[in-house]
């Protein structure tokens, strides 16, 4: 069971794991066999790729992070979205679900580490 987030810090660390979790997602279809037929499972590698990027550049400074965030998560989710069709399309494989099944979470988590960041600022007002 992990600790509660009390501090921007600790939100901002904990979006800091969620999103290596995501980049090996980005990690697995970048350097897949389907790819070369399914060029679209792209799109998930790179809005990956660009949200943990632009998060990366604010760790330092938790409410920026958390805006960033905020700027980024419309986007993931949408990405998710796709990478579930994209995804049974280029593959039945075990791989593929559990990879849908990964970011799926990932994108959630990040959601709910977004709230918790608006209710300690909130708070903190």
């Amino acid at each position: 069971m992990s600790e509660p987030l009390e501090t921007l810090p600790d939100v901002v660390a904990r979006c800091e794991l969620v999103i290596s979790h995501a980049w090996m997602v980005r990690t697995f279809v970048k350097h897949s066999e389907e790819v070369e037929d399914y060029p679209e499972l792209y799109d998930c590698a790179r809005a990956i790729f660009d949200a943990a990027r632009a998060l990366e550049t604010r760790v330092d400074d938790p409410p920026q992070y958390l805006r960033m965030l905020a700027k980024k998560l419309p986007k993931l989710r949408k990405a998710a979205a796709k990478f579930r069709g994209d995804a049974a399309e280029a593959s039945g494989h075990m791989n593929w679900q559990q990879a849908v099944i990964s970011l799926d979470a990932c994108v959630a988590d990040l959601a709910d580490l977004a709230e918790r960041g608006r209710e300690i600022t909130t708070a903190a007002v």
